[in-house]
């Protein structure tokens, strides 16, 4: 089942004297902080006043919080929002939250294991593979690998070119 609360972030400093929080995302595009109305913080609600990106992180003003004192509050906390907020995604693309725990199947229909996490290299991101009494698997996210994400079933069906499992299934 897909979670209806996503991570988009988290509050790694204060900015100003203001009490602007500012937010590493951890979205493909930042831009997002700029179109959400509000954002949640240890699961309170804040409504945005304004935001701007600023070198790798989002710099965000949120209603009720307008001191550095009230802003410290929040260092290291996980922003999230509602998945209704984001809207849809392209065709081919997913929430990292969605990946995590689908079962791995080859096109053969060997089990390979579950989704531990995804890792992103800039030019592709890789799945890792946990696999009970073996090391992970790291499967790039690339066509020729990737087959199918279904993510309603709960699996990803790949093909394992030649080197990727040092066991080959």
């Amino acid at each position: 089942m897909k979670n209806e609360i996503l991570e988009i972030g988290r509050v790694v400093n204060t900015h100003g004297i203001r009490g602007e929080l500012k937010i590493q995302p951890w979205c493909d595009d930042p831009a997002i902080f700029d179109e959400l109305e509000y954002i949640y913080i240890d699961g309170r609600r804040y409504v945005i006043t304004r935001s701007r990106f600023h070198k790798t992180c989002e710099i965000v003003a949120v209603e009720g919080i307008d001191n550095i004192n009230d802003a410290e509050l929040l260092k290291n906390k996980i922003v999230t929002v509602e998945r209704e907020q984001l809207g849809e995604l392209p065709e081919g693309t997913y929430y990292i939250a969605d990946i995590i725990g689908l079962s791995v199947v080859t096109d053969t229909g060997a089990e390979l294991g579950k989704i531990g996490q995804v890792i992103s290299t800039g030019s592709n991101d890789v799945y890792e593979v946990e696999r009970e009494g073996k090391k992970p698997l790291l499967l790039p996210v690339i066509d020729e690998v990737v087959k199918e994400v279904n993510i309603d079933e709960g699996y990803v069906t790949v093909s394992l070119m030649k080197g990727l499992a040092d066991d080959e299934v």
